[in-house]
Parts: structure tokens; C-alpha cells; sequence
């Protein structure tokens, strides 16, 4: 059975890992006004980040439509038996299920839709382990099975500069923007049952990053081999500073840097940064 990985933009794989593992996209758009910009294609990340600051008000985000998962899927049928179509959590977005309903109408290929429950470079992880199966011959059921798997052993942790983004998107609540505002914390988001959640509320920046670090660290202490992937949004340099510190200490793990995008930037907001792992 040949078998076909789709994602969505929001994975943020490098256009040299989804060359290489032939990995298909369906984009999510950013809107400004009523200009909408599908990510990775109709905008860069750079010059996302440089229409924020020049734009009124914020973005808003939108999801691909059921259509045009579908026209990927028939595209997909002239050459594969099924697709292993993973997506971006279904607390946060409408895609996962688009895809759902997607996949019933598309005939001559089965779908197996998959919720990352967790968004970015944790979900680029699923889908280049879902390619590698697929490139050896496994069966869909194998490859979502593994990817099951995965998800007991998935960890990320991240932390914002404004909690207001995360309020205005919906991704927040009113409750939770309002006392991290008011007491100036920074406090350690990650998801929970497929929604962002405060994890620990910490005073500072600095502190939240600390945190999140430790937490990696005492992972790492363990000795087993793990995949890391520090993220941030405009914000390069203290990505690689956390990348280097931690390939310094524990030179046996396998370290990448990646960003927040378009779409997943308009409701974190330029500064964020986080750090997934994951046991290999």
C-alpha cells in the first residue's frame, strides 16, 4: 500500500524536510483587513512579523477550507492508496475536522485523519515520523499506532510577552489574559487536552525560560536519546543561545531550531519562544 503524509502550514517544516520526505501541505491564511495571505506562500514569516508592526490592528487567522482538503486528497489518489493527513490541534482550529469531513467525501483513497493535539514543530515531528514509515512500506494503521505512541512521550512548553494575543485569538481565556496582565507574570503555557493552558505562572521572562529548561534537563538527566526543537517567534538569537547551552551539555541529543509562523505568531505574538522534546 503506497501511502501519502499531508500536514498543514502551521508544522513549519523546512522546505528541505518536506522535500525529502514528500510531505504535502494544505496552508492555513493570515487576514489583515480583507487581505488574506495563505502562510508559506502568499507571505513569509519575516514579512508577517513586519506587517504586524505597521498594521492597525491584529491579524486574524483562518483555516483552509473543506474544498480545498479535498482537491488535496483527489490530487493524491492518482498515485497513493491512503494519506496519513496530521493537523494541528483540534482545540485551537477547525482543521483537523475539515479534514475529517474531507476525507469521507474524497473517494478512491483512504484517509486517516490525525490530531496533533499540539501545533508547530511538535507536529512536524509526527509527520516526518509518519513519512520514514511510509517510505519503508508500513501500513497506515501501523503508522498512526506509532504515532499514538509518540504522543505519550511528546512534551512542549512555551512562554509568550503578551498575553492579550492569545485573548483576543479565543486561544485564552478572558479570566487567565486578564490576572497574567495585571501581575505582569510570564507564565509557562503548553497544551492540555488539545487547548493552551497556563502549566506554572512565573514573575519573569527570564524565569519562565529557566523553567522551561529545567524541565528539559531533567529529561535529558535520564540518558535517553531525545529530539529537541527550540521555537521562537522573531526572535532567532535566543533560540540558538538555548540550543547551544543544551548541545553543549548533553551532546548526544538531536537539536534543531524552528519558528512561529504566520498564523500561529498572530496569537502568540513576536517574542515567544518554546521548546518540545520528544524520546526517541
Amino acid at each position: 500500500m503506497k501511502v501519502a503524509v499531508v500536514t498543514d502550514s502551521t508544522a513549519y517544516l523546512p522546505e528541505e524536510i518536506l522535500d525529502r520526505h514528500g510531505i504535502h501541505i494544505v496552508p492555513l491564511s493570515v487576514v489583515f483587513g480583507s487581505d488574506a495571505y495563505r502562510e508559506g506562500i502568499d507571505i513569509t514569516t519575516e514579512d508577517f512579523y513586519k506587517k504586524v508592526k505597521e498594521a492597525e490592528n491584529l491579524p486574524k487567522t483562518s483555516q483552509p477550507s473543506i474544498g480545498e482538503i479535498e482537491n488535496k486528497y483527489r490530487e493524491l489518489a492518482e498515485t497513493y492508496d491512503a494519506v496519513i493527513s496530521i493537523h494541528l490541534s483540534s482545540g485551537i482550529s477547525g482543521t483537523y475536522q475539515a479534514a475529517v469531513t474531507a476525507g469521507h467525501a474524497v473517494e478512491g483513497i483512504e484517509v486517516y485523519p490525525f490530531d496533533s493535539e499540539i501545533s508547530c514543530m511538535a507536529q512536524g515531528f509526527y509527520c516526518i515520523e509518519a513519512a520514514r514509515l511510509a517510505s519503508d512500506g508500513a501500513e497506515p494503521e501501523t503508522i498512526t499506532a506509532r504515532l499514538d505512541e509518540m504522543k505519550q512521550h511528546m512534551r512542549a512548553y512555551f512562554m509568550v510577552d503578551d498575553l492579550t494575543h492569545l485573548q483576543r485569538g479565543g486561544r485564552l481565556s478572558n479570566a487567565q489574559a486578564f490576572v497574567g496582565s495585571l501581575l505582569q507574570v510570564k507564565p509557562v503555557l503548553h497544551f492540555e487536552n488539545k487547548v493552551i493552558v497556563p502549566f506554572e505562572k512565573i514573575r519573569t521572562r527570564k524565569k519562565a525560560i529557566r523553567r522551561i529548561v529545567n524541565m528539559l534537563k531533567e529529561d535529558l538527566s535520564s540518558g535517553e536519546t531525545y529530539h529537541i526543537v527550540f521555537i521562537h517567534a522573531n526572535n532567532e538569537s535566543a533560540a540558538i543561545q538555548l540550543k547551544e547551552e543544551i548541545a553543549e551539555e548533553y551532546p548526544k541529543t538531536e537539536n534543531m531550531i524552528s519558528y512561529f509562523g504566520p498564523v500561529i505568531g498572530t496569537h502568540l505574538g513576536e517574542g515567544a519562544l518554546g521548546i518540545c522534546w520528544y524520546k526517541q
